[in-house]
């Protein structure tokens, strides 16, 4: 994949009409146009190790900052590295409507920590985020999410060192020093952030919507005044 800037300051690109991101502003996956390239001429004076590209929203146009590693610096051009980083990130969501007070809150920081790609702090959150589930739900509730922790890893193709770095940092002694937590990168930690939702999930979303569910059937039921006659068979 070739991606460099020109001599005349014009970015390169093979994938360039097939570059889609998340829109931190609008939160749609589209695609995004280049809009300002840094001068060649001041690149290579300066010959940073990293050079920012903005880019515009297909969607909203709202302006879209990427960072990318500089490969080579060559006469005529300067090569990039396709792979980028975003320097604002769009925001995580998930549904709180049954998640306690408490945990939503731990939670809800977590998240803000992810999206600014604070990983480490993330995963201190998340670890926070954890115990005060635990808390709510029990000795019981804990050993259920543990076994749905174990659960994830029959599910998904997660790697074994980044399985056990998500079990100890949510399942680790509560006492234990946050220095102790292991290091998350990118990567990793956008895994535990999947994982992190499928356990609230599973703690709190699901039995909320079932309970809910049952509660409007019952509700309707009662207001009809309908009477349910069981199905026997004629044989």
């Amino acid at each position: 994949m070739s991606l460099y800037i020109d001599s005349a300051s014009q970015l390169h690109h093979d994938l360039d009409k097939n570059l889609v991101v998340t829109c931190p502003h609008c939160q749609a996956v589209a695609h995004i146009t280049v809009n300002a390239v840094p001068r060649f001429e001041d690149l290579q004076v300066y010959r940073p190790k990293q050079v920012g590209l903005v880019y515009l929203c297909d969607a909203c146009h709202m302006p879209i900052f990427l960072r990318f590693t500089v490969r080579l610096y060559g006469a005529a051009r300067i090569e990039l590295s396709p792979q980028f980083t975003e320097i604002e990130r769009a925001r995580e969501k998930f549904s709180f409507t049954y998640v306690p007070e408490e945990v939503e809150s731990l939670f809800r920081e977590a998240l803000t920590c992810f999206s600014q790609g604070a990983f480490n702090a993330f995963a201190s959150m998340c670890r926070r985020a954890a115990h005060a589930m635990f808390s709510d739900l029990g000795e019981a509730g804990k050993l259920r999410l543990f076994d749905e922790l174990n659960a994830v890893r029959e599910l998904a193709p997660i790697q074994p060192e980044v399985f056990t770095k998500m079990k100890n940092i949510l399942f680790g002694a509560q006492l234990e020093a946050q220095a102790r937590l292991p290091l998350l990168d990118g990567y990793e930690a956008g895994i535990m952030l999947e994982v992190v939702k499928d356990l609230l999930y599973e703690a709190y979303v699901r039995k909320g919507k079932l309970q809910q569910a049952i509660m409007v059937r019952r509700f309707f039921l009662d207001e009809t005044g309908s009477n349910v006659t069981p199905f026997v068979s004629a044989s």
